[in-house]
């Protein structure tokens, strides 16, 4: 019960600065029919901009931390809920190989952009997992992995984001210039953008089936991200054991001690339970009424979670990374529009 009070203080403040993202997004959404931020990126905008003007004293740091961690995992085990293996492998599998080796592909060239412009270990792999598989999503379940700071993960979700928004806007201008039918055009969208809201944004104004490829492509690339995290919680054990570079308040990891890793470390809980609420989802055995709900739910914790990085968060240590990691998120997105096409050709689609 103690450790209960303990923590509500800065679980209050984080839940109030998911309501305020929440209601600027509905907003947005009034004034100008769509939002072109969405509340998980306003979450973390609105914590930070708090964190910058005010120092909240020490008895909102656990719950603070409470909400970067232990709710942004619920979120991840969740998402499980909204991949069903079924519809994905009806696709046929040459497309489904292709955009896993694209995903693989992207996530290799893009930590590689990332460590060659000096980024750290821990910032190029959210850079990358981001990037090529489904944008904030994959930055905040890649975070408790790898042992991500709040200022690791802000600053991915903030470069991210802003050009996420450039890419729904600019991306229908390849259709003439690529001479792309619809077919390719939906396969180009669902494997660069980021989210399956911005998807079809991205593919409605071009045509009808445009977004249901794209929207299909995307998630099979939101399928990769169980397997990305897995194959990063059994090799990025040196990366959770190193120690923060600055004051480490809030962070999105759980450090272990140094030493071996038992084996429940080495394959954090939520992982499994993300990979088991995919596969009951996918056997059928969570009822079609529950899936919109509990993705409303997964959503609802990740923004909650967001606001709590961002409350931890100094955005001037943020902004003294802001070039090469915008450089970095944009030269990888450029090679992931790189290989997409190249696997459109491969793959001969008309």
């Amino acid at each position: 019960m103690a450790g209960t009070r303990a923590i509500l203080p800065g679980l209050g403040l984080c839940v109030a600065v998911t309501a305020a993202a929440v209601g600027f997004e509905a907003v947005e959404t009034h004034l100008f029919g769509r939002a072109w931020l969405e509340a998980l990126v306003l979450a973390i905008l609105l914590g930070s901009a708090i964190r910058t003007a005010w120092t909240p004293s020490q008895r909102f740091f656990p719950g603070i931390a409470f909400g970067a961690k232990t709710v942004l995992e619920i979120a991840v085990v969740l998402l499980g809920a909204s991949l069903s293996l079924t519809k994905i492998l009806a696709a046929g599998p040459g497309l489904l190989f292709g955009i896993a080796g694209v995903v693989i592909v992207a996530i290799l060239l893009s930590y590689g952009i990332g460590r060659a412009l000096g980024l750290h270990p821990r910032m190029a792999i959210l850079v990358a997992c981001g990037n090529s598989i489904c944008g904030n999503s994959a930055i905040a379940a890649t975070a408790p992995v790898i042992g991500a700071d709040g200022e690791d993960v802000a600053a991915s979700i903030a470069f991210t984001a802003v050009l996420g928004v450039l890419v729904v806007l600019g991306l229908p201008l390849l259709v003439p210039l690529l001479g792309l039918s619809p077919m390719q055009y939906g396969v180009l969208a669902g494997l660069t953008v980021y989210a399956v809201p911005q998807v079809l944004a991205a593919t409605a104004p071009v045509a009808a089936l445009s977004v249901q490829v794209g929207t299909l492509v995307k998630l099979v690339r939101v399928l990769m991200l169980g397997p990305v995290v897995l194959a990063l919680s059994l090799g990025a054990s040196r990366l959770r054991e190193e120690p923060d570079a600055a004051e480490p308040r809030v962070t999105a990891g759980d450090r272990p001690a140094g030493g071996r890793l038992a084996i429940h470390r080495l394959v954090p809980w939520f992982i499994l339970a993300f990979l088991a609420v995919a596969a009951l989802r996918s056997a059928g055995l969570i009822p079609a009424v529950a899936l919109k709900p509990i993705s409303q739910m997964a959503n609802l914790l990740t923004i909650v979670s967001m606001a709590a990085l961002g409350l931890g968060v100094d955005v001037r240590s943020v902004a003294k990374a802001g070039a090469r990691v915008t450089l970095a998120v944009v030269a990888s997105l450029l090679a992931l529009g790189a290989v997409s096409l190249g696997l459109i050709r491969v793959l001969g689609l008309a």
